[in-house]
């Protein structure tokens, strides 16, 4: 199980260190290129609940959980150890403020950025001559995050970032009819 969140291991999820090779430890949601991508617990059991509520969890009954479990787990346990000084974190709030210095219409302000896996982000855009092209690797670890149009109801804002580049599209439910609104190397 992912010494972070606590998850099943399974191979294809399995997180990888900068080197590319396999860390069993750790899902590729809670450690991606040899990056740790959590530092709050708190921020964690946020996410993991949304996953774990209907699986015979209410949510009170998930957060509680949560909260008894992972401090059991290594990272947990060795978190002073295997941190990175809050280095990552930093790296998430200069990337937040560029993304809200962009200023988009419609758009509310990003507050967080949460590890995600290209294949659930990799959506396919249409270009104009009609051509589709996907612009993500769907085996990387991207930040990223889904926010609703303060406009337009049932518009979403999707933002995926990493150290190379930010990247906003807009899309419908179910991520029908994707539109990239900016594509800005870093």
């Amino acid at each position: 199980m992912c010494q972070c969140c606590g998850m099943p291991l399974e191979d294809e999820i399995i997180g990888r260190n900068k080197d590319g090779s396999l860390n069993e430890e750790y899902c590729k949601w809670c450690y991606a290129d040899g990056t740790y991508t959590y530092s709050n617990m708190d921020d964690l059991i946020e996410i993991c609940v949304q996953h774990m509520v209907g699986e015979n969890f209410t949510e009170e009954q998930a957060r509680s959980y949560l909260k008894i479990e992972l401090p059991k787990l290594n990272y947990w346990k060795k978190y002073d150890e295997l941190s990175d000084g809050g280095q990552f974190e930093e790296f998430k709030k200069q990337l937040i403020d560029e993304i809200n210095a962009l200023g988009i219409e419609g758009m509310p302000k990003l507050e967080k950025l949460n590890a995600l896996v290209g294949s659930y982000v990799n959506l396919e855009y249409k270009l104009p001559s009609g051509m589709k092209v996907k612009y993500l690797d769907d085996a990387t670890t991207y930040l990223g995050n889904q926010l609703e149009s303060e406009i337009v109801p049932g518009l979403c804002f999707g933002v995926v970032a990493n150290m190379d580049f930010i990247l906003v599209c807009t899309y419908e439910a179910e991520g029908a009819n994707p539109e990239v609104l900016v594509y800005k190397k870093r």
